[in-house]
């Protein structure tokens, strides 16, 4: 399988690999939040000759280890400010980053190191970290390791975590397919990242909202093979656009799609951070919000009573968001004029998710076709975990009856190679 955050830089010839700490002081009441004056970050560049930061002794340590810069504007800085979060609501904490770090051996070298010099809690937010982190946490069975966006755990100190943002991308397909129409243009594009089960849900969930609105479009899907990627992100939008597309997707990790957009006077879907949607052609943003989670699993942590597990949120944890519909936020200029009805389905629909009545099962519910006309979902019937998560067949002890091997009705584009 494609590796979440495949990069083919090694980490040597890396020119900007950085890391940052920050402490927070404890509370005279011995808990709650700690005070955020506290937490400032510095950074230092070390470029090859790469500094793994040192612990604080009689702290609680926290590390964390990013695929992208911690300001890029999206899937990083957002999870950057989550540890931010942690280091001002965890009393008594010492927070580390390390950025640009690339997916495989790598990684594995960083997670080692990290290890080595006693950090408590180490978290790594790539789908390409996952078997690192594996390997390194056998070797650390006193350390725990908390591992974003994949589908493993050892169920004792190595666990797994990621969130329901199909739900969101469910929303953001609704107004696209609603401003495509309104704009007598029925093509979307989706600038995916890698073939990965995860790109593909997020596609399909995209053409699930889409068809919600707009019956007629349909989308075309490209892979770009990368994460974060500006210059080619750029690219790959501009292609979508002259290829017709109205509305396009980024499952990147910049801001770049909307960039594009506001130069062609067409519109773009941004991602994973509200600063993404700066322009005046971004649609709207499914974002993600880590820091109280983050918080709540390092409380666990530190009270050592957290279980290495799955875990897999939805919207009703409060730990996403849509740009423009958020308590205080207002619509954006291209929101502003579609039509009441579907606005409205977006607001309902949304209000059922947070309040926990609709989830990704129902995100994913029949009747479902692909775009050969296949029955993939009766009605009534619902997609299970293991489907969401995985190609056929499957992990061991975790097969996949229906799998994520599909491409929604509306796509217009062929299924990835399994084979490399």
């Amino acid at each position: 399988m494609a590796t979440r955050r495949l990069r083919l830089l090694s980490l040597l010839a890396m020119a900007a690999l950085a890391f940052g700490a920050c402490s927070s002081t404890p509370q005279a009441s011995g808990g709650g939040a700690a005070s955020g004056a506290a937490c400032t970050a510095t950074g230092t560049q070390g470029g090859a000759n790469l500094q793994i930061p040192d612990v604080e002794a009689g702290k609680f340590n926290v590390a964390m280890v990013l695929i992208g810069p911690h300001d890029d504007g999206g899937w990083s800085q957002a999870h950057y400010e989550g540890l931010q979060y942690v280091c001002s609501h965890v009393a008594n904490s010492h927070v580390a980053y390390i950025e640009n770090v690339p997916e495989g051996a790598d990684s594995e070298q960083v997670f080692r190191s990290l290890s080595r010099k006693g950090f408590n809690f180490i978290i790594g937010t790539s789908f390409g970290y996952m078997d690192p982190m594996e390997t390194v946490a056998k070797e650390f069975p006193d350390i725990t390791y908390l591992h974003l966006t994949g589908y493993k755990s050892n169920g004792k100190n190595f666990g797994n975590f990621f969130g329901a943002v199909e739900d969101f991308k469910l929303l953001a397909g609704m107004l696209a397919g609603s401003r495509a129409k309104k704009d007598g243009n029925p093509k979307i594009g989706y600038m995916a990242t890698f073939p990965i089960p995860e790109e593909l849900r997020l596609g399909n969930a995209i053409m699930l909202g889409v068809k919600k609105t707009c019956p007629e479009c349909t989308m075309d899907i490209r892979f770009i093979n990368t994460w974060h990627d500006p210059v080619k992100e750029k690219d790959a939008a501009a292609s979508l656009f002259d290829a017709g597309a109205q509305v396009v997707f980024t499952g990147a990790d910049t801001g770049a799609v909307a960039d594009v957009a506001q130069e062609k006077g067409k519109w773009a879907v941004t991602y994973d951070h509200p600063a993404s949607c700066k322009v005046e052609r971004c649609l709207t943003a499914p974002y993600w919000i880590w820091g109280p989670e983050y918080t709540r699993i390092a409380e666990q942590v530190k009270a050592k009573t957290y279980k290495a597990g799955y875990e897999y949120f939805d919207a009703d944890s409060k730990a996403m968001g849509l740009l423009g519909f958020m308590d205080g936020q207002t619509p954006t200029k291209g929101v502003a004029d579609l039509p009441p009805a579907d606005v409205s389905l977006v607001k309902d629909t949304l209000a059922k998710m947070l309040a926990g009545t609709w989830t990704r099962f129902d995100t994913f519910a029949g009747p479902i076709k692909d775009n050969t006309g296949k029955e993939i979902l009766a009605a009534g019937a619902k997609l299970e975990q293991s489907d969401l998560d995985q190609f056929p067949p499957g992990a061991p002890g975790n097969v996949c009856k229906v799998c994520m091997y599909w491409w929604a009705d509306g796509i217009s584009s062929e299924l990835p190679s399994l084979t490399p």
